[in-house]
């Protein structure tokens, strides 16, 4: 099968490798689409620890093509999207649900070869099923659709609480459009500037605002006078988590759920402290396809607007460097089979 390899940090190739067969427990996807995803580019560049050589893709819908045995059957081809995580699923952190902290933790994309490719195998019990009228492309955003269910619900977001968001990239509109079918209001999306917030405005965002030529502290006040009950950070930035500490009401609630490469960041304390801030960490999200799929096919949420590119694999030059300098209304491309 022809997949794109990550051969070693900077080094990806186009090549045909065997087609994988399915382990025990484990079900053979036939790829449909693959979307691109800034965190494969830290896996190409080196920048987060990966198993090479590795096929990315972690944001993927396909058809169940084989099965380990037969009392799996049942999934021949059905169209799924899944979960990428694999633990053992019988240590106590598994036990409490937190598979993310399992010491066997392993993801598909990352550590597992992912679906930059025409196969990729997926443990059974992590398989979603795609119901009528959502298509293969949209079926494989249900990934930052499940990370964005994931960050709000960890905030504990409730209705009619106020939001603003930094970061216009998938995960920032992908928490948009949930935060829109949670029932929050005047929600707020704040980006570097004019390129993706088009798109917020036309899924829903209450207003815009273009932090290079913005007062962003001083437009707040006349959105959110009394504070915002709930601000995500979805860049990893220092100047957006110092403003967000600042937007943040007294007892409200920050979100960091951007990464920030490792960088050390200069931050008041004492702001946090004063105003009985509550900072969670929202980066770490075991996924919930399950209730990203049912956002769908419920038509609550419309993630369509995120797909701007569509390519084959052997253009996987050209996807990525789309997803490296994000040309004006770029926000996904998405590999289609």
């Amino acid at each position: 099968m022809k997949a794109i390899v990550v051969e070693k940090a900077n080094k990806v190739i186009l090549k045909e490798v065997p087609i994988p067969n399915p382990d025990k427990g484990y079900a053979r996807i036939k790829v449909s689409a693959c979307a691109i995803c800034a965190t494969d580019l830290e896996l190409i560049g080196g920048n987060i620890p990966a198993n090479y050589p590795i096929i990315p893709g972690h944001e993927w819908s396909g058809v169940v093509d084989a099965v380990s045995d037969d009392s799996y059957s049942d999934w021949l081809e059905k169209p799924v999207t899944g979960s990428n995580d694999i633990s053992c699923l019988t240590c106590d952190e598994c036990k409490r649900g937190n598979i993310r902290y399992c010491k066997s933790f392993e993801e598909i994309g990352f550590r597992r070869n992912g679906a930059y490719a025409e196969y990729l195998t997926v443990p059974v019990h992590n398989l979603v099923e795609i119901p009528e009228g959502i298509s293969f492309e949209e079926a494989a955003l249900s990934e930052p659709l499940a990370v964005a269910i994931g960050v709000l619900e960890k905030a504990q977001a409730r209705l009619g609480e106020t939001l603003l968001i930094f970061g216009a990239g998938s995960i920032g509109l992908c928490i948009l459009v949930v935060a829109k079918a949670m029932g929050l209001n005047k929600i707020t999306v704040c980006a570097s500037s004019q390129n993706r917030l088009d798109i917020a405005k036309k899924m829903g965002a209450f207003r815009t605002l273009a932090s290079n030529n913005t007062n962003i502290i001083e437009e707040m006040k006349k959105i959110h006078p009394d504070g915002t009950d709930i601000v995500c950070d979805a860049t990893g930035m220092e100047e957006c988590i110092v403003n967000g500490i600042k937007l943040t009401r007294k007892g409200g609630r920050l979100l960091l759920a951007g990464y920030s490469r490792g960088k050390s960041m200069n931050i008041r304390i004492d702001d946090i402290h004063v105003n009985n801030i509550k900072v969670i960490g929202a980066g770490n999200n075991w996924n919930v396809h399950k209730k990203a799929v049912a956002l769908m096919e419920s038509h609550a949420v419309d993630i369509s607007m995120l797909i701007t590119e569509r390519i084959q694999l052997h253009q996987y030059e050209y996807g990525l460097e789309l997803a490296r300098t994000r040309p004006f209304g770029f926000v996904k491309a998405v590999f289609v089979l």
